[in-house]
């Protein structure tokens, strides 16, 4: 068992470190003779790149080099691996603080787990920075199932506490979102959110929000009882995302205030095909896909690195302290991790797709 790999039939493996050399990902089991559009595994990168008073001053170029598995424009089957450089690191912003356990990152449970030796600079292998890879690879494969007419798009339900609008047409939305630079569907929603942000920034705070997720185009028949099963293969990928403390699915904890008679989601012919009048259960049933677009919703809490001086401890001399955090920090991440959100779910699509030899 890898514990850095994600995956069954298709596979992703990462590595490297936030203020490594580089940082990387391998894909594995994807067919022989897909084309690899560099243009669009650019363009999602882009999506993911720092950007003004709302993201982090570490500027990354994230050029992405494949050394293995394409040739000629198109993969030959065997492991495609990615790198990326790391060019833009200030270590020493971490080395006065190499014991102190920032509140809500993995600096405490890092040390232990790996008994000192982690990297703890910028948060090592628990960084952020590791999803950079994520999102070249996830390009691969969204691009992938686009060619088997199912796609993928995020946007930026709640910052804040501002609210976008749910989703409506997904065609329309898609179209919208694959050229949006800060993912919401209302216009006047997404400068309430950027000012919310600029706002924590300047307070030497930050802000969370919910990402919302849909997928269209899939068929009926996707996903196995009883731990392989649709909601809970995506959740295992979306969960490995920095940040997400939560996941739903369709209504999901709002099914607590329903009655049966208002969560249910009736089934219809239409045009000869199964649909459902209303989506509460976002397009699973008993953890199978049932041919309506699969919605679901992310929680990402706030930044935890913060300006704002906080109590915390050194642990390697087991004392009580406070500290106050430096260096170069978003005051949210939501807009750059939907593309994330992505691309994990193509990964996680990819995987059950080939699982069922559909």
């Amino acid at each position: 068992m890898s514990f850095n790999s994600y995956g069954d039939r298709i596979t992703v493996t990462l590595f490297g470190e936030s203020h490594g050399k580089s940082i990387g990902a391998v894909l594995d089991g994807l067919e022989a003779g897909v084309e690899i559009d560099t243009e669009f595994i650019n363009s999602q990168m882009e999506k993911r790149r720092a950007k003004g008073k709302i993201s982090t001053k570490r500027n990354e170029a994230d050029k992405v080099n494949i050394v293995s598995g394409v040739f000629d424009g198109k993969t030959t089957g065997t492991p495609i691996t990615v790198i990326i450089e790391n060019e833009d690191t200030k270590s020493k912003d971490y080395s006065k603080m190499k014991s102190l356990a920032r509140p809500s990152h993995a600096d405490y449970t890092g040390f232990i787990k790996y008994k000192g030796f982690n990297d703890y600079r910028g948060g090592g292998h628990f960084s952020g920075r590791i999803t950079a890879p994520l999102v070249a690879v996830g390009a691969i494969l969204i691009k992938y199932l686009m060619s088997r007419g199912i796609y993928i798009c995020t946007h930026i339900l709640e910052c804040g506490g501002i609210r976008d609008r749910e989703f409506n047409n997904l065609d329309e939305d898609y179209k919208k979102l694959s050229r949006c630079e800060f993912a919401v569907l209302d216009n006047i929603a997404e400068e309430k959110m950027k000012k919310k942000i600029e706002e924590a920034a300047l307070e030497g705070d930050s802000v969370g929000g919910i990402l919302q997720t849909a997928i269209f185009g899939l068929p009926a028949g996707v996903g196995d009882p009883w731990f392989d099963n649709f909601e809970g293969v995506l959740a295992k990928g979306l969960f490995s995302i920095p940040g997400i403390k939560g996941v739903e699915f369709g209504a999901g904890f709002d099914f607590a205030r329903m009655k049966g008679s208002q969560a249910n989601d009736p089934f219809v012919v239409e045009n000869s095909a199964v649909k459902t009048l209303t989506n509460n259960n976002g397009g699973i049933n008993g953890g199978i896909t049932n041919g309506m677009p699969v919605i679901v919703n992310c929680a990402v809490k706030p930044t935890p690195s913060i300006y704002k001086e906080q109590s915390t401890i050194d642990f390697a001399n087991m004392e009580n302290t406070n500290i106050k955090i430096e260096g170069r920090h978003d005051p949210a991440i939501i807009h750059r991790a939907r593309v994330v959100a992505d691309s994990v779910t193509a990964i996680s699509v990819c995987d059950m797709l080939y699982k069922g030899n559909l």
